[in-house]
Protein backbone atom coordinates (compact mmCIF):
# COMPACT_ATOMS: atom_id res chain seq x y z
CA UNK A 1 0.00 0.00 0.00
CA UNK A 2 1.26 3.41 -0.13
CA UNK A 3 3.17 5.12 2.24
CA UNK A 4 1.31 8.69 2.31
CA UNK A 5 4.05 10.34 5.00
CA UNK A 6 6.21 9.39 2.62
CA UNK A 7 4.59 10.28 -0.45
CA UNK A 8 3.64 13.69 0.51
CA UNK A 9 7.32 14.51 1.31
CA UNK A 10 8.19 13.95 -1.93
CA UNK A 11 6.08 16.98 -2.96
CA UNK A 12 7.68 19.97 -1.96
CA UNK A 13 4.44 22.34 -2.09
CA UNK A 14 3.16 19.64 0.57
CA UNK A 15 5.72 19.02 2.49
CA UNK A 16 6.80 22.48 3.11
CA UNK A 17 3.31 24.64 2.38
CA UNK A 18 1.94 26.11 5.67
CA UNK A 19 -0.59 28.85 6.30
CA UNK A 20 -1.11 30.07 9.72
CA UNK A 21 1.27 27.17 11.03
CA UNK A 22 -1.47 24.86 9.38
CA UNK A 23 -0.61 22.53 6.60
CA UNK A 24 -1.85 22.42 2.97
CA UNK A 25 -4.70 20.04 2.39
CA UNK A 26 -4.98 19.78 -1.19
CA UNK A 27 -8.30 18.37 -2.09
CA UNK A 28 -8.32 19.54 -5.78
CA UNK A 29 -6.46 16.86 -7.78
CA UNK A 30 -9.21 16.38 -10.07
CA UNK A 31 -7.94 19.70 -11.77
CA UNK A 32 -4.64 19.63 -11.46
CA UNK A 33 -2.11 17.20 -9.63
CA UNK A 34 0.99 18.71 -7.58
CA UNK A 35 3.94 18.15 -8.85
CA UNK A 36 6.64 15.99 -7.16
CA UNK A 37 10.78 16.86 -6.51
CA UNK A 38 11.70 14.37 -9.27
CA UNK A 39 9.62 16.18 -12.32
CA UNK A 40 10.44 19.43 -10.94
CA UNK A 41 14.04 18.23 -10.53
CA UNK A 42 14.12 16.62 -14.52
CA UNK A 43 12.70 19.52 -15.90
CA UNK A 44 15.29 22.37 -14.31
CA UNK A 45 17.94 19.95 -15.41
CA UNK A 46 17.01 19.60 -18.57
CA UNK A 47 17.00 23.48 -18.80
CA UNK A 48 20.25 24.03 -17.00
CA UNK A 49 21.99 21.22 -18.66
CA UNK A 50 20.49 19.75 -21.93
CA UNK A 51 17.90 22.49 -23.62
CA UNK A 52 18.36 22.59 -27.47
CA UNK A 53 15.67 22.70 -30.13
CA UNK A 54 14.73 19.02 -31.23
CA UNK A 55 14.41 17.12 -34.99
CA UNK A 56 15.70 19.76 -37.03
CA UNK A 57 19.10 20.54 -35.99
CA UNK A 58 21.69 17.75 -36.26
CA UNK A 59 24.74 19.10 -33.62
CA UNK A 60 24.81 16.46 -30.38
CA UNK A 61 22.85 18.67 -27.65
CA UNK A 62 20.22 18.82 -30.04
CA UNK A 63 20.13 15.55 -30.78
CA UNK A 64 20.78 14.26 -27.16
CA UNK A 65 17.52 16.68 -26.57
CA UNK A 66 15.69 14.84 -29.06
CA UNK A 67 16.01 11.76 -27.35
CA UNK A 68 14.84 13.32 -24.09
CA UNK A 69 11.96 14.26 -25.87
CA UNK A 70 11.12 11.01 -27.26
CA UNK A 71 11.62 9.36 -24.29
CA UNK A 72 8.23 11.27 -22.62
CA UNK A 73 6.31 9.24 -26.06
CA UNK A 74 8.20 6.17 -24.85
CA UNK A 75 7.31 6.57 -21.41
CA UNK A 76 3.93 7.17 -22.39
CA UNK A 77 3.24 4.21 -24.75
CA UNK A 78 4.62 1.71 -21.48
CA UNK A 79 1.91 3.44 -19.27
CA UNK A 80 -0.89 2.35 -21.24
CA UNK A 81 0.56 -0.54 -23.08
CA UNK A 82 0.17 1.11 -26.38
CA UNK A 83 1.81 -1.37 -29.42
CA UNK A 84 3.60 1.57 -30.64
CA UNK A 85 5.01 4.49 -29.24
CA UNK A 86 4.62 6.19 -32.70
CA UNK A 87 0.76 6.18 -31.74
CA UNK A 88 1.35 8.64 -29.09
CA UNK A 89 0.79 12.16 -30.32
CA UNK A 90 2.05 14.99 -28.03
CA UNK A 91 -0.95 17.82 -27.99
CA UNK A 92 -1.62 20.70 -25.84
CA UNK A 93 -3.58 19.20 -23.60
CA UNK A 94 -6.45 16.98 -23.53
CA UNK A 95 -8.58 19.59 -24.86
CA UNK A 96 -6.74 19.79 -28.13
CA UNK A 97 -6.57 16.27 -28.06
CA UNK A 98 -10.16 16.09 -28.56
CA UNK A 99 -10.43 19.05 -31.19
CA UNK A 100 -8.09 16.99 -33.33
CA UNK A 101 -9.84 13.72 -33.04
CA UNK A 102 -13.21 15.80 -34.00
CA UNK A 103 -11.72 18.57 -36.30
CA UNK A 104 -9.59 16.24 -38.21
CA UNK A 105 -10.86 12.52 -38.45
CA UNK A 106 -14.88 13.88 -37.67
CA UNK A 107 -14.34 16.19 -40.46
CA UNK A 108 -13.00 13.80 -42.83
CA UNK A 109 -15.33 11.10 -42.03
CA UNK A 110 -18.67 12.21 -40.69
CA UNK A 111 -21.51 14.59 -43.17
CA UNK A 112 -24.92 15.46 -42.33
CA UNK A 113 -27.45 12.42 -40.63
CA UNK A 114 -24.35 10.34 -38.88
CA UNK A 115 -24.51 10.08 -35.09
CA UNK A 116 -22.06 10.87 -32.27
CA UNK A 117 -23.11 9.03 -28.77
CA UNK A 118 -22.09 11.07 -26.23
CA UNK A 119 -22.95 10.26 -21.87
CA UNK A 120 -24.22 13.01 -19.93
CA UNK A 121 -21.79 12.94 -17.79
CA UNK A 122 -19.19 14.16 -20.34
CA UNK A 123 -16.98 17.07 -19.92
CA UNK A 124 -16.96 19.88 -21.95
CA UNK A 125 -14.13 18.83 -24.15
CA UNK A 126 -16.06 15.98 -25.52
CA UNK A 127 -18.84 17.84 -25.77
CA UNK A 128 -18.32 21.21 -27.63
CA UNK A 129 -16.17 19.75 -30.32
CA UNK A 130 -18.97 17.65 -31.56
CA UNK A 131 -21.44 20.23 -31.33
CA UNK A 132 -19.31 22.40 -33.55
CA UNK A 133 -19.47 19.50 -35.59
CA UNK A 134 -23.06 19.38 -35.80
CA UNK A 135 -23.38 22.79 -35.88
CA UNK A 136 -21.07 22.95 -39.05
CA UNK A 137 -21.97 19.31 -40.82
CA UNK A 138 -25.84 18.80 -38.96
CA UNK A 139 -24.25 15.71 -36.95
CA UNK A 140 -26.85 14.19 -35.14
CA UNK A 141 -25.50 14.01 -31.21
CA UNK A 142 -27.52 11.14 -28.85
CA UNK A 143 -27.01 11.21 -25.03
CA UNK A 144 -26.61 8.19 -23.00
CA UNK A 145 -28.33 8.98 -19.95
CA UNK A 146 -27.83 7.80 -15.86
CA UNK A 147 -29.26 5.82 -13.75
CA UNK A 148 -30.02 7.25 -10.21
CA UNK A 149 -26.97 6.69 -8.28
CA UNK A 150 -24.87 8.08 -10.96
CA UNK A 151 -23.92 5.21 -13.46
CA UNK A 152 -24.13 5.15 -16.81
CA UNK A 153 -27.87 3.80 -18.05
CA UNK A 154 -27.22 1.15 -20.69
CA UNK A 155 -30.51 -0.44 -21.16
CA UNK A 156 -31.21 1.28 -24.37
CA UNK A 157 -27.74 1.01 -25.29
CA UNK A 158 -27.98 -0.53 -28.57
CA UNK A 159 -30.71 1.59 -29.70
CA UNK A 160 -28.69 4.31 -29.15
CA UNK A 161 -25.59 3.02 -31.16
CA UNK A 162 -27.73 2.04 -34.06
CA UNK A 163 -26.30 3.50 -36.96
CA UNK A 164 -23.92 5.62 -34.96
CA UNK A 165 -20.32 6.43 -36.24
CA UNK A 166 -18.75 7.51 -32.70
CA UNK A 167 -19.41 6.19 -29.45
CA UNK A 168 -16.79 8.71 -27.04
CA UNK A 169 -17.22 8.83 -23.23
CA UNK A 170 -15.43 9.27 -20.17
CA UNK A 171 -13.41 6.53 -18.23
CA UNK A 172 -13.92 8.13 -15.49
CA UNK A 173 -16.48 11.02 -14.58
CA UNK A 174 -14.75 14.10 -13.00
CA UNK A 175 -17.95 15.06 -11.04
CA UNK A 176 -19.68 11.72 -10.51
CA UNK A 177 -16.41 9.59 -9.79
CA UNK A 178 -18.27 6.69 -11.70
CA UNK A 179 -15.89 4.47 -14.04
CA UNK A 180 -17.98 2.98 -16.54
CA UNK A 181 -17.50 -0.64 -18.17
CA UNK A 182 -14.96 0.81 -20.59
CA UNK A 183 -13.97 -2.44 -22.65
CA UNK A 184 -17.80 -3.34 -22.60
CA UNK A 185 -18.50 -0.03 -24.00
CA UNK A 186 -15.46 -0.19 -27.19
CA UNK A 187 -16.94 -3.41 -28.03
CA UNK A 188 -20.75 -2.04 -28.02
CA UNK A 189 -19.26 0.94 -30.56
CA UNK A 190 -17.46 -1.58 -32.68
CA UNK A 191 -20.48 -4.00 -32.81
CA UNK A 192 -22.14 -1.14 -34.20
CA UNK A 193 -19.76 -0.17 -36.95
CA UNK A 194 -18.85 3.09 -34.62
CA UNK A 195 -15.48 4.16 -33.36
CA UNK A 196 -14.99 4.37 -30.05
CA UNK A 197 -13.00 7.37 -28.22
CA UNK A 198 -12.45 7.46 -24.09
CA UNK A 199 -11.47 10.51 -22.45
CA UNK A 200 -9.49 9.06 -20.19
CA UNK A 201 -8.08 12.34 -18.00
CA UNK A 202 -9.35 11.39 -14.69
CA UNK A 203 -8.68 7.40 -15.25
CA UNK A 204 -5.10 7.15 -16.37
CA UNK A 205 -3.76 9.28 -13.37
CA UNK A 206 -5.34 6.58 -10.63
CA UNK A 207 -5.03 2.99 -12.45
CA UNK A 208 -3.82 0.81 -14.62
CA UNK A 209 -4.34 1.80 -17.91
CA UNK A 210 -4.49 -0.95 -21.30
CA UNK A 211 -5.85 0.38 -24.25
CA UNK A 212 -5.03 -2.81 -26.12
CA UNK A 213 -7.30 -4.56 -23.47
CA UNK A 214 -9.88 -1.92 -24.06
CA UNK A 215 -9.79 -1.95 -27.86
CA UNK A 216 -10.66 1.82 -28.12
CA UNK A 217 -9.48 3.70 -31.42
CA UNK A 218 -8.52 6.79 -29.83
CA UNK A 219 -7.78 7.79 -26.05
CA UNK A 220 -7.11 11.25 -24.56
CA UNK A 221 -5.51 12.52 -21.45
CA UNK A 222 -3.57 14.58 -19.81
CA UNK A 223 0.10 15.19 -17.75
CA UNK A 224 -1.05 17.95 -15.35
CA UNK A 225 -3.97 15.51 -13.89
CA UNK A 226 -0.68 12.67 -13.32
CA UNK A 227 2.07 14.26 -11.42
CA UNK A 228 3.79 16.34 -14.68
CA UNK A 229 3.73 19.41 -16.00
CA UNK A 230 1.15 21.53 -17.77
CA UNK A 231 1.22 22.14 -21.35
CA UNK A 232 1.07 18.29 -22.60
CA UNK A 233 -1.33 16.15 -23.56
CA UNK A 234 -1.63 12.86 -24.92
CA UNK A 235 -3.74 11.34 -27.85
CA UNK A 236 -3.38 7.61 -28.45
CA UNK A 237 -4.65 6.06 -31.51
CA UNK A 238 -4.56 3.08 -33.50
CA UNK A 239 -2.04 3.71 -36.16
CA UNK A 240 -4.04 2.94 -39.26
CA UNK A 241 -6.87 5.16 -38.47
CA UNK A 242 -3.65 7.79 -37.67
CA UNK A 243 -2.13 7.17 -40.50
CA UNK A 244 -5.57 7.69 -42.75
CA UNK A 245 -6.68 11.22 -40.90
CA UNK A 246 -5.74 14.56 -42.95
CA UNK A 247 -3.69 16.94 -40.60
CA UNK A 248 -4.88 18.70 -37.57
CA UNK A 249 -2.88 21.89 -37.94
CA UNK A 250 -0.15 22.98 -40.72
CA UNK A 251 3.37 24.39 -40.16
CA UNK A 252 6.63 23.53 -39.29
CA UNK A 253 7.71 19.68 -38.46
CA UNK A 254 4.18 18.10 -39.55
CA UNK A 255 5.53 18.32 -42.92
CA UNK A 256 7.30 16.08 -45.50
CA UNK A 257 8.05 18.73 -48.56
CA UNK A 258 6.50 22.15 -49.26
CA UNK A 259 6.15 23.18 -52.57
CA UNK A 260 4.51 26.24 -54.64
CA UNK A 261 1.55 24.17 -55.60
CA UNK A 262 1.28 21.83 -52.06
CA UNK A 263 2.38 19.77 -49.27
CA UNK A 264 2.94 16.09 -47.86
CA UNK A 265 2.78 15.43 -44.38
CA UNK A 266 5.45 13.68 -42.46
CA UNK A 267 4.91 10.20 -40.70
CA UNK A 268 2.43 10.01 -37.62
CA UNK A 269 3.34 11.58 -35.06
CA UNK A 270 4.91 14.09 -36.58
CA UNK A 271 1.76 14.75 -38.77
CA UNK A 272 -0.29 16.06 -36.00
CA UNK A 273 2.96 18.05 -34.16
CA UNK A 274 3.20 21.17 -36.05
CA UNK A 275 5.72 23.91 -34.83
CA UNK A 276 7.78 23.70 -31.72
CA UNK A 277 6.82 21.12 -28.86
CA UNK A 278 6.77 21.36 -25.38
CA UNK A 279 10.36 19.67 -25.01
CA UNK A 280 10.44 20.41 -21.44
CA UNK A 281 6.96 19.39 -20.52
CA UNK A 282 7.91 15.91 -22.24
CA UNK A 283 10.63 15.95 -20.12
CA UNK A 284 8.56 16.60 -16.80
CA UNK A 285 6.08 14.16 -18.40
CA UNK A 286 8.49 11.11 -18.51
CA UNK A 287 9.40 11.81 -14.95
CA UNK A 288 6.02 11.31 -13.92
CA UNK A 289 5.15 8.77 -15.66
CA UNK A 290 8.48 6.79 -13.86
CA UNK A 291 6.84 8.34 -10.51
CA UNK A 292 3.71 6.37 -10.77
CA UNK A 293 5.03 3.37 -12.11
CA UNK A 294 7.50 3.51 -8.92
CA UNK A 295 4.53 3.26 -6.70
CA UNK A 296 2.46 1.28 -8.62
CA UNK A 297 -0.61 2.26 -10.02
CA UNK A 298 -2.26 -0.34 -9.11
CA UNK A 299 -0.83 0.15 -5.09
CA UNK A 300 -2.51 3.67 -6.18
CA UNK A 301 -6.35 2.80 -7.13
CA UNK A 302 -6.48 0.45 -3.60
CA UNK A 303 -5.16 3.51 -1.85
CA UNK A 304 -7.72 5.68 -3.17
CA UNK A 305 -10.75 3.03 -3.38
CA UNK A 306 -9.85 2.36 0.80
CA UNK A 307 -9.72 6.47 0.93
CA UNK A 308 -12.64 6.95 -0.95
CA UNK A 309 -14.76 4.50 1.40
CA UNK A 310 -13.38 6.38 4.12
CA UNK A 311 -14.38 9.30 2.91
CA UNK A 312 -18.25 8.52 1.74
CA UNK A 313 -18.72 6.58 5.15
CA UNK A 314 -17.05 9.84 6.88
CA UNK A 315 -18.91 12.59 5.45
CA UNK A 316 -22.45 10.08 5.23
CA UNK A 317 -22.21 9.11 8.80
CA UNK A 318 -21.24 12.79 10.27
CA UNK A 319 -23.80 14.80 8.48
CA UNK A 320 -26.72 12.38 7.20
CA UNK A 321 -29.00 14.21 5.22
CA UNK A 322 -27.65 17.39 5.80
CA UNK A 323 -25.09 16.07 2.61
CA UNK A 324 -25.63 14.64 -0.92
CA UNK A 325 -22.68 13.23 -2.30
CA UNK A 326 -23.28 12.67 -6.31
CA UNK A 327 -22.41 9.29 -7.54
CA UNK A 328 -22.37 5.37 -7.10
CA UNK A 329 -21.63 4.23 -3.07
CA UNK A 330 -19.79 1.55 -4.75
CA UNK A 331 -16.15 1.99 -4.57
CA UNK A 332 -15.21 -0.66 -7.41
CA UNK A 333 -16.99 1.55 -10.25
CA UNK A 334 -15.65 4.93 -8.85
CA UNK A 335 -12.81 6.98 -8.12
CA UNK A 336 -12.05 9.30 -5.42
CA UNK A 337 -14.37 12.64 -6.75
CA UNK A 338 -16.44 13.89 -4.09
CA UNK A 339 -19.43 16.25 -5.71
CA UNK A 340 -21.48 17.22 -3.10
CA UNK A 341 -24.47 19.77 -2.28
CA UNK A 342 -24.34 20.47 1.67
CA UNK A 343 -27.26 21.69 3.66
CA UNK A 344 -28.79 24.60 1.67
CA UNK A 345 -25.21 26.42 1.49
CA UNK A 346 -23.93 27.72 -2.29
CA UNK A 347 -20.97 25.66 -3.10
CA UNK A 348 -18.80 29.19 -3.35
CA UNK A 349 -19.48 29.30 -0.08
CA UNK A 350 -18.15 26.31 1.42
CA UNK A 351 -15.33 26.34 -0.99
CA UNK A 352 -14.74 29.68 0.65
CA UNK A 353 -14.88 28.60 4.38
CA UNK A 354 -12.88 25.27 3.94
CA UNK A 355 -9.95 27.95 2.58
CA UNK A 356 -9.71 29.65 5.71
CA UNK A 357 -9.13 25.85 7.22
CA UNK A 358 -6.42 25.54 4.16
CA UNK A 359 -8.78 22.53 3.01
CA UNK A 360 -8.74 23.22 -0.95
CA UNK A 361 -11.76 22.32 -2.81
CA UNK A 362 -13.04 23.24 -6.30
CA UNK A 363 -16.94 24.90 -6.59
CA UNK A 364 -18.65 25.30 -9.44
CA UNK A 365 -19.79 23.18 -12.53
CA UNK A 366 -16.58 21.64 -13.12
CA UNK A 367 -16.45 21.76 -17.18
CA UNK A 368 -20.09 19.76 -17.04
CA UNK A 369 -22.73 22.27 -17.46
CA UNK A 370 -24.94 19.14 -18.99
CA UNK A 371 -24.66 16.79 -16.33
CA UNK A 372 -25.06 19.70 -13.49
CA UNK A 373 -28.83 20.43 -15.54
CA UNK A 374 -29.05 16.43 -14.92
CA UNK A 375 -28.63 16.01 -11.59
CA UNK A 376 -30.93 19.75 -11.00
CA UNK A 377 -27.92 22.22 -9.92
CA UNK A 378 -26.38 25.02 -10.50
CA UNK A 379 -22.94 23.56 -8.89
CA UNK A 380 -21.34 21.10 -6.72
CA UNK A 381 -18.45 21.43 -4.17
CA UNK A 382 -16.36 19.07 -5.45
CA UNK A 383 -12.94 17.08 -3.42
CA UNK A 384 -10.86 15.09 -5.03
CA UNK A 385 -8.22 12.97 -3.64
CA UNK A 386 -4.81 11.28 -4.53
CA UNK A 387 -1.79 9.36 -4.19
CA UNK A 388 -0.60 12.01 -1.34
CA UNK A 389 -3.69 12.37 0.62
CA UNK A 390 -5.10 10.48 3.83
CA UNK A 391 -7.44 9.95 6.07
CA UNK A 392 -6.81 13.02 8.36
CA UNK A 393 -7.12 14.89 4.69
CA UNK A 394 -10.74 13.60 4.56
CA UNK A 395 -10.99 14.70 8.92
CA UNK A 396 -10.14 17.96 7.72
CA UNK A 397 -12.78 18.37 5.03
CA UNK A 398 -15.52 16.95 7.53
CA UNK A 399 -14.13 19.50 10.19
CA UNK A 400 -14.20 22.48 8.17
CA UNK A 401 -17.70 21.37 6.77
CA UNK A 402 -18.76 21.69 10.56
CA UNK A 403 -17.34 24.98 10.29
CA UNK A 404 -19.10 26.12 7.63
CA UNK A 405 -22.15 25.29 9.58
CA UNK A 406 -21.37 27.51 12.45
CA UNK A 407 -20.13 30.20 10.38
CA UNK A 408 -23.92 30.04 8.38
CA UNK A 409 -26.00 29.68 11.09
CA UNK A 410 -26.78 25.77 10.77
Amino acid sequence: MIDVAQVRSEFPLLAGRTIDDARLVYLDSGNTSQKPRTVIDAMTSFMETSYAPINRSSYRLAGEATEAYEAGRTAVARLINAPSADEVVFTKNATEAMNLIAMAWGRANLAAGDVVVLTEMEHHANIVPWQMLSQERGVEIRWIGLTPDGQLDLSNLDELLAGAKVLSFTAMSNVLGTIPPTKKLCAAAHAAGALAIVDACQFVPHNVTDVQDWNADFVAFSSHKMCGPTGIGMLWGKMEILDSMPPFMGGGNMIDTVTFDGFTTAPVPAKFEPGTPPIVEAIGLAAAVEFLEGLGLANIRQHEMALTRYALDTLNGRFGDDITIYGPDNVEVRGGVFSFAFRDLHPHDVSQVLDEKNVCVRAGHHCAKPLMQTLGVNATTRASVYLYNDEADIDALADGLDGASDIFGF
